[in-house]
């Protein structure tokens, strides 16, 4: 069973930093897009950013974009987010998720097949 489990949220104030980090369980790491995913209370799931396990092309949200970068490490399978210059608008839960085979990196969450439970970023003014 594919179980893809995240890690590094946490609360810190406007302008700081924090890293996210999402394992995947079972080898489907080959080939797919790996992507971040937010949604705060209220308001539609956000893509945050992507990148492709196979070529490492990355794309990113409009509203992340110059703070956020994704980065991956193929040997852990595992897939980072570094969140810089965090507003409070960025409080969000932060969900992890992996496509199926696919060679490009994408933000949308309908080519998504396995999901992580998520973890809370919460950025205080």
């Amino acid at each position: 069973q594919v179980r893809l489990v995240e890690s590094g949220g946490g609360s810190v104030q406007a302008g700081g930093s924090l890293r996210l980090s999402c394992v995947v369980s079972e080898y489907i790491y080959d080939s797919i897009s790996m992507g971040w995913f937010r949604q705060a209370p209220g308001k539609e799931r956000e893509g945050v950013a992507a990148i492709s396990t196979g070529n490492d092309f990355t794309t990113y949200g409009d509203s992340v974009k110059g703070r956020f970068t994704i980065s991956q490490d193929n040997y852990k399978k595992t897939v980072y987010v570094q969140l810089n210059s965090l507003k409070p608008e960025d409080t969000a839960r932060y969900y992890c998720a992996a496509t199926g085979t696919m060679w490009t990196a994408t933000l949308s969450s309908a080519e998504y097949k396995y999901w992580g439970q998520g973890t809370q970023v919460t950025v205080s003014s």
